[in-house]
């Protein structure tokens, strides 16, 4: 699946990981890797209010039903669905877990970064490998999806 062009990935994960999700975005455009982050794009969501970039506070069902919801549910969908990958830390929840599916569906193939507690059940068969390791991961990546010149 490798291309001329940099390969581009999306990042499903619970905004619990946000941190995690930050240190994967750095690493994986070290290895020439161009991210679509959730992070970078969105909203903290922290319970059941979501944060604007301004610091304003909502409350998140209300924001869900706003033009920025649209447009952040857009770039997440869009992302999880037309990259060259997409890597999934877990353990995460639902919205991370319906880009998965969008994910599969589309074609687009899933790496899944397992961690204790994650509750995936039939639906890990989604996952073309699944990593312990977040080096082991990038060493795939980069074997896979990276063409040097």
């Amino acid at each position: 699946m490798a291309s001329k062009c940099a390969p581009t990935a999306y990042i499903a994960a619970s905004w619990k990981h946000e941190h995690a999700v930050k240190m994967m975005t750095d690493l994986l455009r070290e290895i020439g890797v161009e991210v679509r982050s959730f992070v970078e794009n969105g909203y903290k969501e922290h319970s059941g209010a979501v944060f604007e970039p301004d610091g304003k506070k909502m409350d998140f069902d209300e924001w869900v039903l706003t033009d920025k919801g649209t447009r952040s549910f857009e770039f997440d969908v869009n992302g999880a669905t037309t990259s060259d990958f997409v890597l999934y830390i877990g353990p995460s929840g639902t919205d991370a877990w319906a880009e998965v599916g969008a994910a599969w569906s589309a074609g687009v193939p899933v790496l899944g970064l397992w961690a204790k507690g994650e509750p995936a059940g039939l639906m890990r068969l989604m996952m073309m490998a699944w990593y312990t390791d977040h080096r082991q991961m990038l060493r795939h990546i980069k074997a896979v999806f990276v063409v040097r010149p």
